[in-house]
């Protein structure tokens, strides 16, 4: 764990924010004495996301899926098409 003073930490802060994301922590210190401790952000974790076809073979398509509604369609647009 490596300690700064107030006007390191300013001038290095990028630095010092890419040691910490990779696990680090660093402690910042005034005259001497530790004030602060910089470390990690616990990263929330996300539920697994569902895959694809996990419904497969649960569903049936009808053979005339691409003509349901036909009569109310065209009873819509007065037969037109």
């Amino acid at each position: 764990m490596e300690t700064v003073n107030i006007h390191q930490a300013k001038t290095h802060l990028s630095r010092l924010l890419e040691q910490v994301a990779g696990g680090d922590s660093v402690i910042i210190a005034k005259a001497g004495r530790p004030i602060a401790r910089l470390v990690p952000i616990e990263q929330p974790t996300r539920p697994p996301r569902q895959r694809t076809g996990f419904m497969a073979g649960q569903l049936r398509v009808p053979a005339d899926f691409d003509r349901m509604g036909d009569p109310e369609i065209e009873a819509l647009f007065g037969g037109h098409r």
